[in-house]
This record gives structure tokens, sequence and C-alpha cells, in this order.
């Protein structure tokens, strides 16, 4: 009689990579708010069944309850095992978790086990693995950060990203926030992650740096839009090694007005965007970046938002919050070609 195997938290995560299929058997909302990386969701029941089976077991009885849900939950598991699973072989060795590791992982895994599967339970399931992360990222990383420092419009995500294409390793903040962290950073059609997604996918990509070689970064603030940097790694950043780059402001009016297309075309969310700015400049400097908005001039809009707003504040910060900014690697970019970032890149990589 075969029986799944139900591991501990540890040791699910030191054999994390090794599992050919990460199976969250929790509602669809559950999955969304956050889930194991690579997890598919695979509901043993969804988020209208649990309400259904919810009410039965408050109005009539649990014993109602679970015939009910007993249906729903061996008709769901036959259905995922003939979508997704008729063609594994005897070999593959998923990994089953629910949100305490209870009756409904339970339920799959020991129906995988019984096919023949060398199926994994996780014991204490999302909730263990929720706490273990908590618990990873309140300790300083043991990485050597390298922060890539410079003012908006600069190119320090068109860096990141060719560092990362030429191998280095990267940590973007923003790209996993889906946000450029600014007030003009929310990207369109692409809603932040919940804060405990954003927290797992830090947790991920910092357990798979290697500590002997430098992990670039860029100069975020505590929060990408409405999300939170983990405290711990936020002061290993700001005590980090820095890289400022520079690049005409020319450049830079150029290089924004390329990345934020969305907004450069469209004055309606662009005049939105700015009123957030009136507390800072007062209503009439607002106005006239907002007619300026309205009548598509675009580089010389961006030029006074530089000079205005995005420079001074960025000024103001970052001798503050990095401490080593006055002793960081000066890298000069002539334009915002490719040739010049990946020359760029080329450079750091090296050092």
């Amino acid at each position: 009689m075969k029986y799944p195997e139900i591991l501990r938290i540890e040791d699910v995560l030191a054999r994390l990579d090794e599992f050919d299929t990460i199976i969250d058997a929790r509602s669809e909302s559950e999955y969304a708010l956050d889930h194991l990386p690579n997890a598919i969701n695979c509901p043993v029941l969804d988020d209208q069944q649990r309400i259904r089976v919810g009410t039965l077991y408050k109005q009539a009885s649990a014993f109602e309850a679970k015939k009910i849900g007993a249906a729903l939950v061996a008709r769901n598991i036959g259905d995922h095992i003939e979508a997704l699973w008729l063609g594994k072989p005897r070999e593959w060795k998923p990994l089953v978790y629910c949100w305490r590791g209870g009756n409904r992982s339970g339920s799959m895994a020991t129906v995988l086990a019984k096919i023949g599967w060398p199926v994994v339970q996780l014991e204490g399931g999302y909730k263990a693995f929720r706490n273990q992360v908590n618990l990873d990222l309140e300790k300083t990383p043991q990485l050597d950060f390298r922060v890539i420092c410079g003012t908006t419009g600069s190119g320090k995500t068109r860096l990141l990203d060719t560092l990362e294409s030429i191998g280095a390793q990267v940590l973007d903040l923003e790209q996993l926030a889906a946000h450029r962290g600014s007030v003009l950073g929310n990207i369109p059609c692409q809603p932040q992650p919940s804060q405990k997604a954003f927290e797992t996918s830090i947790w991920d990509r910092l357990r798979r740096f290697d500590p002997s070689q430098p992990v670039f970064v860029e100069s975020e603030s505590k929060k990408v839009g409405s999300l939170r940097v983990p405290a711990a790694l936020m002061d290993r950043m700001r005590a980090s090694p820095c890289v400022a780059m520079q690049v005409s402001r020319a450049e830079r009016v150029k290089l924004l007005i390329e990345d934020y297309q969305h907004f450069a075309c469209n004055a309606p969310a662009l005049n939105a965007q700015l009123d957030y700015l009136t507390p800072l400049h007062g209503r009439e400097k607002i106005a006239k970046w907002q007619e300026m908005s309205s009548a598509g001039e675009m580089p010389e809009l961006v030029d006074q938002l530089l000079v205005d707003h995005y420079d001074p504040a960025y000024l103001k910060s970052i001798d503050k919050n990095f401490q080593q900014f006055g002793k960081a690697v000066q890298v000069e970019l002539a334009d915002i070609s490719p040739a010049s970032f990946l020359a760029a890149a080329r450079k750091l990589h090296s050092q």
C-alpha cells in the first residue's frame, strides 16, 4: 500500500529544485496571492466550491459538507490527472502542498502515490513555507552587492538587463515589483504582485546567487510602487559599494521618452499622474506641465521634470541613503545605444 512521503519545510527546501512539478492544491485566489516558486495551480476545491462546502458545514453538518466535498475533490483530482499527468513516467516526482499540508494536499498526494508516482507532500503547507521566507528575509544577505546609481533616465534598468545578458548576477527589484519606482512607474495592464509574492520572488532570487560573485542591484528606495523592500536587504544594499552612471541630460530625455511611450502617447494618463506632484510643486507649475503634455511637447516637458523634480530629489537622497556613494565607480556613457550599455556592462562584469 503506497502512501506519499511527507517532508518538513527544511527538507523540502533543500531539494526544491529536484522536483519535476510543484503542485499548489489550494484555490485560485490563494494561489494568486502567493505560491512556491514555479508552482502550478491545480485546485482540489476552487473558490466557489470552497464557499459551497463551507456553507454546508455551517448550515447543515460536517458530515454533509464532507460528502459533497469528497465528490468535488475526487472529480477535480481526476480532471487534473487526465488533463496534465497521464503522460508522466513512473519516475515523475511531484511536490504537493496546500495551506497547512492537510486534507487538500493529502487527498491529491494519496491518489498520486496510489498510482505509483514518488510524490512528496509538504508538511505544514504554504504556511510553513511562508514562515521560512519571513525568517530568511529577516537575515542580512551575505552577498557582495554592487549598487547601480544614477539620476532618472540614466539607464540603470537597461544596464542591469545588459549585465544579466552577459552572465552577471542581477537582482532587478523593479522587474519583480512590476513598477519603475516613481510617480510614473506603474506599468500599463500589469498590476503589482502582492507583498507576499514580491517577497517570495526576492527570496527565490537570493537563494540562487553565488556568494563568491557580485550581485548588481539598482539604488532603490524602501518602496517600489506600493511594495516594501525587506529591511535587511535594504540595509545591506545601502552599505554596499556603488556604481555611478553618468549620462547627458539630452540622452536621458531620449531614453525616458522611449521607456515611457505609454505616457508620451497618452496625455490624459500622464496628466493624471502629474496631479500627484501638486503638493510638491504647486498647482500653477503642474498646470503648465499638463499644458505641455497636452500640446505634445514631450522633450521639453521631460527636461523640465528632470531639472525641477527628479534630479533634485535624487541628489538629496543618494548621499544620505547609500553610504559608499562618495567612493562610487564612475561609468560614463556617451549615448544610450545598446553598444554603450554593453561596453559598460562588460567593464563592470570584469572588475
